[in-house]
């Protein structure tokens, strides 16, 4: 199944205390397919992967998979700074049905490109799985460099990576650098950055795995696509998501778009701590926000 275009990295919905809500889950995966989205992420950091348990992660990814039924390709976050997790809920992925894992670099204990290398090769070696590699040190404290993305994007296993640098040199230097495995098709480019997802697909990018598309699935789908056909079109999109671009990550994600879920009457005020719900003085501009994009 082909991974590209609008990709939304969907929110976990939980109830006022915390606990998962399925049923909000449920239908918000039925909201994205209906809007046209092109692909999901099941407990990314959007889903907040860090504070729910192992057998929730498995859970909340068997909700994607039996939900969407194989309408859409389903990819799980499963990754770890652990390696030994990282191919655990990888294999588990893989046996619930996941059609792919996006697998974000380890984080805290900062390995060298060396350890970034051995981590990745070794999960995509043990787990016959589609595997995307996920480069966001502003959440890691470790950057994946060009050189070990184009040591690892020759793998069978390994199918793309998410860049949320929102650089376009590094999309330049990836193009460069993965060429003949970009031309073949089996190593895809998605952007990480909301704010940049349009260049970096006007540059050749082939998707775009978003926050924004919690909310507003269908234009940033609309988006994905007018970059590809450098239709005119796309610079109005461009420019009408660029404010909530920058609302959604007034806090930590998914604090700001938890909110506005919540607004849409989406989900429930729920999230776990250490994450907390958005401070009030964001409240208004968020409001404002939805209101000229008709989404309340």
């Amino acid at each position: 199944m082909k991974i590209s275009g609008a990709i939304t990295a969907l929110a976990t919905p939980m109830k006022s205390d915390g606990a998962l809500d399925f049923l909000s889950l449920e239908n918000l995966i039925e909201y994205q397919i209906s809007e046209g989205i092109n692909a999901l992420v099941s407990v990314g950091t959007t889903g907040e992967s860090a504070t729910v348990d192992v057998d929730e992660h498995l859970e909340v990814i068997s909700c994607f998979v039996s939900v969407s039924n194989g309408r859409i390709p389903i990819i799980a976050g499963t990754g770890a700074n652990s390696t030994k997790e990282a191919i655990s809920l990888t294999d588990e992925a893989k046996k619930i049905g996941a059609d792919a894992a996006l697998l974000v670099s380890p984080y805290y204990n900062k390995p060298t490109q060396e350890g970034l290398f051995l981590h990745f090769n070794e999960i995509a070696e043990k787990v016959d799985l589609p595997q995307i590699i996920y480069n966001v040190p502003s959440r890691t404290a470790s950057n994946i460099d060009i050189s070990t993305v184009k040591r690892l994007c020759s793998h069978r296993n390994i199918i793309g990576i998410k860049d949320a640098t929102g650089d376009m040199s590094v999309l330049e230097g990836l193009q460069k650098e993965c060429r003949s495995e970009i031309d073949s098709g089996s190593f895809s480019l998605f952007s990480g950055d909301d704010e940049t997802s349009f260049d970096f697909i006007s540059k050749g990018g082939h998707g775009t795995i978003s926050v924004t598309s919690n909310i507003l699935p269908n234009l940033v789908t609309k988006m994905c696509e007018a970059a590809k056909n450098n239709s005119s079109e796309g610079n109005k999109i461009r420019d009408s998501l660029q404010k909530i671009n920058k609302l959604l990550f007034l806090e930590s994600n998914p604090i700001p778009v938890k909110y506005a879920l919540n607004l849409m009457g989406l989900i429930d005020v729920g999230i776990r701590m250490p994450l907390t719900w958005l401070d009030e003085k964001f409240h208004s501009e968020i409001q404002n926000e939805l209101k000229l994009l008709n989404l309340i």
